[in-house]
């Protein structure tokens, strides 16, 4: 089955409502495509696809001696030092904390061992939120949750990333959309990505899904808010499958993309490493399944800065230490250096990791190294 193929496949078969897809070697594009309800060029909600971005930004800050990954965070941004680790909450919602037994570091927020969690998998987060009434969405007070645990001690997939874009705005003196636009968009020529949609994207912008009763998908107006009090820099993007291949091309070009260069080689090196020491993934148990399915990792699967890491070949698809990650709409992407080659496969369904579009999405990588 060809690239194309596979993307026929997923629409016909009724496994997702539309998809787009792009791949690329050390020499080039080598595939762009769609099919049903999206475009090659839709803009999408890349959601935690917007992780790795944040990575790079706060890792051109720690080229320049803005800050250490081993810094403690609350150096740069004080309010994280407000952090605890939950002890408790009472059936009057009463909440009962400690206080850590050691700073947050840039290295704990790249690699979710900061203590932070996520109320989508964490029952402890979950019940917090729900003692405290809703959080606002894209504020301060969404990023005041509870740690877990102390940092370093566990993996826990958490709003750690969004923290790590606040360290960004205030070593860089200017707003995340700002200095990810400067910094790496520009740069890159990533012009249908950004936190706002603007008037060009508009006209693009795909619908996210949900599944109806009758076995088929649902448009939703899901669209976050265009004026937020924080940019989230763990999943607030809206970008391309075309534009997001140029920023995983950067990763596999060392840090170079077309002759320009927005890492040094070694920073690339550093963030396709295991970044998390003896620490591994732990299963994602959900607490809200309309955002998102249950989730197991591969045994001794790793994180870099800001990367999953697998521990093993894929049979057909992608070789051990290869990087990825994706986003709750269903978007995913990878990056293998032994084999050079990276691809983005997205749709817009909610919810996260489900079975048939994360399978639709193995036949495209396995398609993409069938013809290298």
């Amino acid at each position: 089955m060809d690239m194309a193929d596979t993307l026929r496949q997923a629409v016909d078969g009724g496994d997702v409502p539309g998809v787009a897809a792009t791949a690329a070697t050390a020499d080039g594009t080598i595939f762009e495509g769609a099919a049903g309800a999206l475009k090659p060029d839709s803009v999408i909600w890349i959601a935690s696809m917007t992780k790795a971005i944040t990575g790079a930004a706060a890792m051109q800050m720690v080229e320049q001696g803005k800050f250490g990954l081993d810094t403690p965070a609350a150096e740069v941004v004080p309010e994280i030092a407000r952090k605890e680790v939950l002890l408790s909450i009472g059936a009057d919602g009463a909440v009962k904390t400690r206080p850590a037994r050691k700073p947050i570091t840039l290295r704990h927020l790249l690699t979710h061992t900061s203590g932070m969690g996520y109320d989508t998998w964490d029952a402890d987060i979950f019940r917090y939120v729900q003692a405290k009434g809703p959080l606002k969405p894209n504020s301060m007070e969404m990023l005041s949750t509870p740690l877990l645990a102390d940092p370093g001690e566990r993996w826990e997939y958490s709003i750690s990333i969004d923290w790590a874009g606040l360290m960004v705005e205030a070593a860089g003196g200017v707003k995340l959309d700002r200095y990810m636009k400067d910094n790496l968009f520009d740069p890159l020529k990533m012009a249908d990505t950004g936190f706002r949609i603007g008037p060009a994207m508009r006209p693009r912008k795909a619908a996210v899904h949900v599944k109806n009763d009758k076995g088929g998908f649902t448009a939703t107006d899901h669209e976050l808010n265009q004026n937020p009090e924080v940019f989230m820099g763990g999943g607030a993007l809206y970008s391309t499958v075309g534009d997001y291949l140029r920023f995983t091309r950067m990763i596999l070009g060392h840090g170079t993309l077309d002759g320009i260069e927005v890492l040094k080689p070694a920073t690339v090196a550093l963030m396709s490493q295991n970044a998390m020491g003896d620490v591994s993934c732990r299963p994602l148990k959900s607490q809200i399944p309309g955002r998102s399915t249950d989730m197991n990792f591969v045994d001794g699967m790793k994180w870099g800065l800001t990367f999953m890491i697998n521990p093993a070949d894929f049979p057909g698809g992608r070789t051990a230490g290869s990087l990825s990650w994706g986003g709750l709409a269903n978007s995913y992407y990878w990056i293998d250096p032994v084999k050079k080659v990276t691809g983005v496969w997205a749709t817009q369904l909610l919810p996260f990791y489900d079975a048939r579009a994360v399978a639709r999405f193995d036949d495209f990588e396995r398609s993409v190294y069938a013809t290298l």
